[in-house]
This record gives structure tokens, sequence and C-alpha cells, in this order.
């Protein structure tokens, strides 16, 4: 990176860096208000506390990545033109795009971590906040999970779990397995005591299989058991997952984008509506990260008018441009969840207008 890059890279860092912790610490600060008696009185290791507060405020990072990347843009920009560093650059033969790269860059990298952090974070973390505070801060008196009863439309099965033996969901205690017919007629049930997820396979202890015929009466055990029936840990080909047992407990809020296409995907007959609502939101989250470079792009331009001709013109004009992309994006939602926009385009629209309202306004500042 030349040093122009590496210059306009570190004064767009330190606001941006200043503008996260400042809305990190008002939230969490709020936070610790609410729960500040209880944490005393729990007395959590350190490290608790901190992956709790980190856990607590990750679901919200999305949103305020972007606002934070707007502010550091308009500060940054405003100081390269309220000393005249602009027009200095752009008369040395600089390019505005060369200029602003390094801000682009940054938010292009912000787009990935608040993907990541959405995907990978926040689905299994903040379950764990939200438990580990539901247990006054005392880890030893989170509530393991009891019986889980887990239906497969797409396949017929029921599973029935009296308890997770592992907290991963790869070992469960006391399980009854129902298999149905697509007519909904009972056609097998295996009883286990205990069942564990090796290999991508499900294998049960000491199996119990009872059959069913068409009309639904169970067919009596052959006196002779099949050299499959009597073995006593044995591998059966049951498509459902260790985490699909784990989602089934779990606040969807805090699913991923493939743990709703995997919710889909094992409940096709779904009410239309809950179907409208979880294929909005996964493509809401699959352009969430966008929303970090749209936002961005747009702050440019808007920077350097309030350097150029007034702090409240530019401030102004990137604040109703931010209000009016999340407005539409909230419009576009309720939508959607309400069946008079289709879901791809209603999560898609407000990304694509404000992408283009900020390329032109990017264009005319060239």
């Amino acid at each position: 990176m030349r040093i122009l890059g590496r210059y306009v890279l570190r004064e767009f860092a330190t606001p941006l860096f200043y503008t996260l912790a400042g809305f990190f610490s008002i939230y969490i600060l709020f936070e610790l208000f609410a729960s500040f008696g209880r944490l005393a009185s729990a007395k959590p290791p350190a490290l608790d506390i901190a992956n709790y507060f980190l856990a607590y405020f990750a679901p919200q990072f999305k949103w305020f990545a972007p606002a934070c990347l707007m502010l550091a843009t308009l500060y940054t920009m405003w100081n390269f033109c309220r000393h005249s560093e602009l027009i200095a650059m752009r008369a040395s033969g600089i390019g505005f795009f060369a200029i602003v790269k390094p801000l682009l860059l940054v938010a292009a990298l912000m787009a990935a971590f608040t993907w990541y952090v959405d995907e990978y974070y926040v689905p299994e973390r903040s379950q764990w906040a939200k438990s580990f505070r539901s247990a006054k801060f005392k880890e030893e008196e989170m509530v393991a999970s009891g019986k889980t009863l887990f239906r497969n439309q797409s396949e017929s099965r029921t599973w029935s779990i009296a308890r997770f033996v592992s907290a991963d969901a790869t070992t469960l205690a006391d399980v009854t397995i129902t298999d149905d017919s697509p007519s909904g007629v009972r056609e097998c049930t295996i009883s286990s005591p205990l069942a564990q997820y090796l290999d991508g396979a499900w294998w049960l202890v000491d199996p119990q299989i009872v059959r069913y015929d068409s009309a639904g009466e169970e067919i009596p055990q052959s006196a002779t058991p099949s050299p499959a029936d009597a073995l006593t840990f044995r591998m059966f080909p049951f498509s459902e997952t260790p985490r699909d047992f784990l989602l089934q407990n779990r606040n969807a809020i805090f699913y991923s984008v493939a743990d709703r296409e995997r919710y889909l995907e094992l409940n096709p007959a779904i009410e239309p509506s809950v179907r409208r609502e979880f294929e909005y939101n996964i493509w809401a989250d699959r352009l969430a990260p966008l929303a970090c470079i749209v936002i961005t792009l747009f702050a440019i331009p808007a920077g350097v008018a309030t350097g150029r001709q007034s702090v409240f013109k530019g401030v102004v004009g990137a604040l109703a441009m931010f209000f009016a992309f999340y407005a539409l994006t909230l419009a576009c939602m309720a939508g959607a969840k309400l069946g008079y926009v289709p879901p791809v385009p209603a999560a898609v629209l407000p990304h694509a207008v404000f992408f283009l309202v900020g390329c032109m306004l990017f264009h005319r500042q060239r």
C-alpha cells in the first residue's frame, strides 16, 4: 500500500474505532445497569462475563457497523476538506477513487466480518448468553436440554428424546423414533436407551423395533429375528443431524442462514406466512452485511459536501439517506411478511436502490 493509502487508512481507522467503542460501551452500559446486582451476587469468572457481554452485543453488530462506518466516513472526508488535503491530493493528479479506496476496502472487510459474526458467532453464543442470563449468571444452574420432540415432515419421522447427554446433541438418552407412511399411518417404531452420532450416522444401543401393517396394527415379532435385528449396537440411515435437535430448542432469531434453509427443508408443509418470513429472513441476512458498503458509498460524497459547503448539509443529507435506507428495508420486510411483495425482491430492493444512489453521488463527486 502506498504512503497516501496508509495515511488515509490511519485517518479513517481512528474515528471508526472510537465510534465502534462508543456504541459498544453505551449498549453494554445499559445491560450492566440492569444486571449488575445479579452479576455481583453470582460472581461468575471474568472470562464468562466478557463472553456474555460480547454475545449480548453480537446480534446488534450488523446494525451498528454501518452506522459507525457512516460517521467515521463523514468525519474523515470533512477533515480532509477542512484542511484542504483533498484539494492537494487531487491537484497532485491522484484520482478520487484512489483517495477513498482505503475507506471502501475497510467497508468491504467490515461487511465480511459482519457476515461471519451473524452466521457463525451469533447462533451459538447468543443462545448461550440468553441461557446464562436466565440462570442468573450461574453456569452450574443453566438448565440442561430436557425432553425434545422433533418432527421431520419431509420424511414423516418423529423423534422423542428424553434428554441430551452431550451439549452438542451427539449423544441422546431414551430415544423413540416413529416412522410414518406419507398418508400418516405408522410403519415402524424404534426405541433405544442411548443414541450416538458417529461419522455422520446414528448408532443405537440395544434398539427395539416394532413394525406395523398398512392398517397400523402391530406385526408380531418373529421368534427368530434377522441378524441385523439381533445386533446390540446398530447403525440406522436417518437423515437428521444433532444440530436439527439443537435448533428445536432455540429461538429462531438466533438461526443462521443455513439453519433457516435446513428448517424449510425439514418442514415443507409449514404455514405460508411462516415460510414467507423464513424466506425473507434468509435473503435479508445474506444481504445485511452489504449495508456496510452501500452506506459508506453514499457517505463519502456527503462527507465532501460537509467539508466544502456546510456541515449541516452534508450530515443531514447522510442521515436522511441512512434512515431512508432502513425505512425502505422495514417497509419491504412488512410487505414480504404480509404477502404483498415476494421475499427475494423485498430483501434486494433497498440495497439495489441505495447502491445506485450511492454510485450516482460518487460519480458526480469524481
